[in-house]
């Protein structure tokens, strides 16, 4: 899979909503992750909110990321897209 990020919005405490660049609006829900030490930042909603993306993928500081693979094979086809 070669998908990537072209726009992403947070719509919920845990929940991005990602536009693909083939055209997909995906819903990735966070929540699962953040029992991994890496993740445990984007439980605070202010800094969760810092979403952007950058290089193809969604990501909210220097060491926070996520393998656009992932959010594109884990989301949750938007219904309506």
């Amino acid at each position: 899979m070669n998908a990537r990020v072209e726009q992403v919005e947070c719509t919920g405490k845990s929940k991005l909503e990602i536009t693909f660049k083939n055209g997909e609006v995906k819903i990735f829900d966070v929540a699962p992750y953040f029992n991994y030490p890496i993740y445990e930042d984007l439980q605070n909603e202010v800094f969760f909110r810092k979403a952007h993306v950058f290089n193809g993928t969604v990501v909210w500081d220097e060491y926070i990321d996520f393998d656009p693979d992932i959010l594109y094979e884990e989301g949750k086809e938007l219904v309506g897209h």
